[in-house]
C-alpha cells in the first residue's frame, strides 16, 4: 500500500485542527490512521509534519520532526508561521 504526502498531510491536518492550537497529539495517530501497519510510515510522517505548519515539540522544547530521536509530539504553529524546519 502506498500513501502520498497529501494524504499523510491530510491526516496530520485533520488532527492537529480538531485538538486545536494548544494542544499536541503523536504523529503517530495520524500513521494509525492511514495504514494498520502504521510504524513503517513514521519516517514519512515526520517528513510531511516538518513541511507543514505544525510545530515538533519534545519535552515541550521545539525540535526537528525529521532529525529528532524518540517521541515527538505535534501542535499548530502560531498564525502565519511555519512549522519547526520552516
Amino acid at each position: 500500500m502506498t500513501i502520498d504526502d497529501a494524504e499523510v498531510a491530510a491526516a496530520l491536518m485533520a488532527l492537529a485542527e480538531k485538538r486545536g492550537r494548544d494542544k499536541t497529539f503523536c504523529p503517530s495517530e495520524a500513521a494509525r490512521r492511514l495504514a494498520d501497519d502504521w510504524r513503517p510510515l513514521m519516517p514519512e510522517i515526520r517528513r510531511v509534519a516538518g513541511t507543514l505548519p505544525l510545530i515538533a515539540t519534545q519535552k515541550g522544547q521545539p525540535v526537528d520532526p525529521v532529525t529528532a530521536r524518540g517521541p515527538i509530539r505535534l501542535r499548530l504553529a502560531p498564525q502565519g508561521r511555519r512549522g519547526s524546519r520552516g
